[in-house]
């Protein structure tokens, strides 16, 4: 059963997906994927925190005070529960992501060199990274806005460029328009 929760962000609405182990996912409203496949059902719907046997769940509460930071143009110091769900591919993938440190950036071609190594293997495909970093399932938090082009240059995002630029100049990370 997931617990879903909406948060009001200075960039537009964002949807939250928890379970019981944890965030499964943070998209912003309307935004490519939306959802993952996880609004199609079995979530309950909710304004708030789901409460079960009289406990509310923290990663709500936890994640909406991490955005609330983040917004305010400080870096969160803490990570709240993620349950994350994907191919060992995918998986390997969004936990370079989680290592991007904040205000700094990489590129898909990086992130495609540090998965060839892991897996002692002589190339990897950045198109390939590519698509596991769009079907990251927790924006922001998983930090898919901070890979760039080759070049530094901004590509694809699934909230959007604009939402793109939003948050890296939040972080003031130095990238190219």
């Amino acid at each position: 059963m997931y617990s879903i929760c909406h948060y009001n962000s200075p960039l537009g609405g964002i949807t939250l997906a928890c379970d019981e182990e944890g965030l499964t996912g943070l998209w912003f409203d309307g935004q490519k994927y939306f959802g993952g496949g996880i609004l199609k059902g079995g979530a309950k719907k909710e304004q708030g925190v789901e409460e079960k046997e009289g406990k509310r769940s923290p990663v709500p509460e936890q994640t909406v005070k991490w955005l609330d930071i983040y917004f305010s143009g400080r870096e969160p110091d803490f990570t709240p529960p993620l349950h994350l769900t994907g191919s060992e591919f995918r998986l390997a993938v969004w936990e370079l992501l989680l290592g991007i440190p904040y205000g700094q950036t990489t590129t898909y071609k990086e992130l495609a060199g540090r998965i060839a190594e892991q897996r002692g293997i002589k190339t990897m495909s950045a198109q390939a990274v590519g698509g596991a970093v769009g079907h990251n399932p927790i924006s922001i938090i998983v930090p898919c806005h901070r890979v760039l082009g080759t070049d530094g240059s901004l590509t694809g995002y699934a909230g959007g460029i604009d939402k793109k630029i939003s948050l890296l100049t939040l972080e003031k990370a130095a990238f190219t328009k």
